[in-house]
């Protein structure tokens, strides 16, 4: 079975399929769920594959997205993807994918630095999505906004590692997890890492995205004898 990975981030879409090189083109506040079909399906035009696995930056419920994405434009809760694209689709939360494909054993949080801040636990083969996001920071800014794109360029590098570098810390502690795995487009600029934290990468999502196929990740409500398991 041949796999397509669409990873839809807020500045960049990113696609891979079984056996193929990475393509991908940009996204941003007005793409729409058309839109993205339309272009995906441009740009993989001369790709063979047999299902699709979906990372959207947005709670994601048995239904699809229960909520429209932040950073991009309206018309994603409710969208067929399946009608769509004409295959079977898989539509998990962008940072869950991430997570599934970073994780390795033990209890992991996951932290995508990107256009905002994406979160997922992973423990005993188990993705648990989660808006970590929204928890306030200083003042009037969420972790998502200070860590992410918009507090980056707002205080400027130095001051943005150290606030990443206190995220990690804080979240690490309160989820009591043995690592932090830090992937999203931004993680290649921590350096050092925190304690308890390993830098990932945008890879990590198309990893994941094989997974939600190749090692049968399913709904939480399933039998237990399942290898995965993505609470939604």
């Amino acid at each position: 079975m041949k796999v397509l990975v669409i990873d839809v981030g807020g500045s960049h879409v990113k696609l891979l399929a079984t056996n193929q090189q990475p393509r991908g083109f940009d996204s941003g506040p007005d793409l729409v769920p058309t839109d993205l079909v339309a272009r995906v399906r441009e740009r993989t035009a001369d790709w063979t594959y047999d299902v699709i696995s979906l990372g959207i930056p947005t709670p994601i419920g048995p239904e699809g997205p229960e909520a429209e994405p932040g950073n991009l434009s309206d018309g994603w809760i409710g969208f067929d993807f399946e009608a769509a694209f004409g295959k079977p689709v898989r539509v998990v939360n962008d940072a869950a994918m991430q997570a599934l494909g970073a994780y390795d054993g033990g209890r992991m949080l996951f932290l995508g630095l990107g256009t905002g801040l994406g979160s997922a636990l992973v423990t005993d083969r188990v993705v648990i999505p989660l808006e970590l996001g929204c928890l306030p920071y200083d003042g009037d800014e969420t972790m998502a906004q200070r860590v992410g794109r918009r507090g980056l360029a707002r205080h400027g590098e130095q001051e943005w590692l150290k606030s990443v570098h206190e995220v990690v810390r804080v979240l690490r502690e309160a989820m009591a997890v043995d690592y932090v795995t830090l992937g999203g487009g931004n993680a290649a600029r921590i350096d050092p890492l925190p304690d308890g934290a390993r830098q990932g990468g945008n890879e990590d999502a198309f990893t994941g995205g094989f997974r939600l196929w190749e090692e049968r990740v399913v709904p939480h409500d399933l039998p237990p004898e399942a290898t995965w398991r993505v609470v939604r």
